[in-house]
């Protein structure tokens, strides 16, 4: 089953006085990338966090956002009077605040280094915390994947209405390439008859048959034909699969080989009814490359 990158999950729970939340939102990317936004308490579980997610998830650019709040006394932080007391006498030796011309505002100093300390139990608060997140992100991922799942649904249909216009241009192809070579023999026959009317030369049926030989080689594309009815079997099969295996590098590189033989196709045949469903088809190939982009 076809999933896009494209998702929103989130969990939260409680623990004991603290509320623990945790967000995922994933756009498409060619590769798996993580930005993790964590408290400043809590940098230390970045890298876990990041490696579960690559355990989870296979592409698409993902941001993590973990909060944390706690309404207890346990939360607060401690004041470190003794650096406290060494800032404030450092002041005190300034001239401006000795002669009473500046006064020391407490508040200010409570944001140097070292004067508010950590609750005591940080550690233990920290596994807490890594406990809860651990939970939270299995399930906003789910909730990422049931997202991503649905929006694959979209993408599965867009798909296979871009293959089903593919496949009935080739039709119209397949049925018209044999009569270009027998158009142009009438043609080519039809302006020599013209052109020798009031001459008196005659053109050899070897020459002739020669010509169009060399017209036949030249326009062939049976083989082009052939590849991209292929791609599109391919195609096909990946779209509908219903293995959860990721698809979108494949169906990607897939799409510009399709590409590739309907440039072929088009650069070879000077018809305008292939010309025509080639336009179709190489349409319907830029879309599908397009919405692959987006694809798992």
């Amino acid at each position: 089953m076809i999933r896009s990158m494209t998702g929103y999950g989130e969990a939260s729970c409680e623990v004991g006085s603290a509320h623990y939340f945790l967000e995922i939102r994933s756009l498409n990317n060619r590769y798996f990338k993580a930005l993790i936004r964590l408290p400043e308490q809590l940098q230390g579980l970045e890298a876990e966090l990041e490696a579960e997610l690559r355990k989870l998830l296979s592409r698409g650019s993902v941001t993590l956002v973990a909060r944390c709040s706690d309404s207890s006394d346990k939360a607060a932080f401690s004041i470190n009077h003794l650096a406290l007391e060494s800032y404030i006498r450092q002041l005190k030796q300034t001239p401006q605040v000795a002669s009473g011309e500046v006064r020391v505002d407490i508040g200010p100093l409570l944001a140097l280094p070292g004067v508010m300390v950590p609750p005591a139990d940080e550690e233990a608060r920290l596994e807490e915390a890594r406990g809860a997140f651990m939970g939270l992100l299995k399930r906003a991922v789910t909730a990422l994947a049931e997202m991503r799942t649905r929006e694959g649904k979209a993408l599965v249909e867009d798909l296979l209405s871009q293959r089903e216009t593919i496949t009935q241009n080739l039709e119209v192809i397949q049925g018209r390439a044999p009569q270009v070579v027998q158009d142009y023999e009438l043609r080519l026959k039809s302006r020599i008859e013209l052109m020798l009317k009031d001459a008196n030369i005659r053109v050899d049926p070897p020459d002739l048959i020669k010509e169009i030989a060399v017209y036949a080689e030249r326009s062939d594309i049976s083989e082009e034909i052939q590849r991209l009815t292929e791609h599109v079997k391919q195609f096909n099969e990946l779209v509908t699969a219903s293995g959860g295996k990721p698809v979108g590098r494949t169906l990607d590189f897939l799409a510009q080989e399709m590409l590739r033989e309907a440039n072929t196709m088009a650069s070879k045949s000077a018809d305008s009814l292939i010309s025509r469903s080639v336009v179709e088809i190489k349409g319907a190939i830029d879309r599908i490359k397009e919405q692959v982009q987006n694809v798992e």
